[in-house]
């Protein structure tokens, strides 16, 4: 049998819809982050074990509407799913045990380090052509996390690592986490329709959070079951309004638009939590943000260049 084809998506067409849409998907996977932060003292497993479980829902729902459910089964590469599902619980875990510890604005900051990191292993591991400008970027914006990470590292000026200390450094390993199963998505998408990446992740990840579960269970309160279903639903909501962003839109053209998230991080942090930023926290993420924004631009003019330079090339 011939492995699955990947899914082709029409021309983007609609700037307006995609970048909607990517908003949308921001402020409900905030909803969901704010929502497992809300839940208190459950164990990280039991978080992802939930917020997979019922993010199931609404994907295979949307699959079948879309009459892609029996081909998102379709798989030429389980061990590939695997692979990434395993990188993706941990870093779940991971930013489920920051999102407990840290304040919610500075849990999203320190994400940001994600696509600089993306770029690191794309070059180291992929071979990717990342050329000064962009490498200039990275660590421009590595040296905002740093801001950003500096005050919670308490150890470092000989006092113990608290609560927060320990949430700073788990949110910059769930970033290397991160990184990694996107460079597996890389991997995965050269043979793997996209929905077929989406639901085996989702059931990867439910799969692993069970067997999480004996080793850490707090019976939820009926408040914390509501949330917990909320939360595990708009993650998959959030999911597929995100890969239906890039079918409207260029993701040059809607990524930057992750970055709203930082804004209604300050509102609801404020508003729900009683946070406040700090100024060096919001310095920090101002030069993260920065460096991320001129990456993706980087990146839009290198592909205008490149569709350019085919233009020109005459067929050999």
């Amino acid at each position: 049998m011939s492995p699955p084809q990947p899914a082709t998506l029409p021309p983007p067409d609609n700037v307006a819809a995609g970048i909607g849409l990517k908003v949308t998907s921001v402020a409900i996977f905030l909803l969901m982050a704010s929502l497992l932060k809300a839940t208190g003292n459950l164990p990280p497993g039991q978080l992802v074990f939930f917020r997979s479980l019922f993010a199931i829902v609404p994907i295979i729902v949307f699959l079948a509407w879309r009459g892609e459910l029996v081909d998102g089964f379709k798989t030429a590469n389980p061990l590939g799913h695997l692979t990434r599902g395993l990188v993706g619980t941990g870093g779940m875990v991971l930013g489920f045990i920051a999102l407990t510890r840290l304040p919610l604005p500075e849990a999203i900051a320190i994400n940001y380090a994600t696509p600089l990191l993306i770029v690191v292993f794309g070059a180291l591991i992929l071979k990717e052509t990342v050329r000064l400008y962009r490498w200039s970027a990275v660590v421009v914006g590595l040296v905002g996390v740093g801001i950003i990470l500096w005050p919670r590292l308490t150890v470092f000026s000989g006092g113990p690592l608290d609560d927060a200390g320990i949430g700073a450094v788990m949110a910059l390993l769930a970033c290397v986490f991160a990184a990694f199963a996107t460079i597996a998505v890389r991997t995965l998408v050269r043979t793997e329709r996209s929905a077929t990446v989406v639901l085996y992740f989702s059931i990867f990840t439910t799969f692993i959070g069970a067997l999480m579960l004996p080793f850490g269970w707090i019976d939820p309160t009926p408040e914390q079951w509501v949330m917990l279903t909320v939360a595990g639903i708009a993650g998959g909501i959030a999911q597929i309004l995100l890969t239906e962003s890039y079918r409207h839109a260029d993701v040059s053209l809607v990524a930057p638009f992750e970055y709203t998230s930082l804004l209604l991080s300050l509102g609801v942090g404020y508003l729900f939590f009683a946070e406040v930023p700090t100024l060096t926290m919001l310095v920090g993420a101002l030069i993260v943000v920065g460096a991320g924004l001129f990456i993706i631009f980087r990146e839009h003019a290198l592909g205008l260049e490149r569709r350019k330079a085919r233009q020109v090339t005459p067929p050999q």
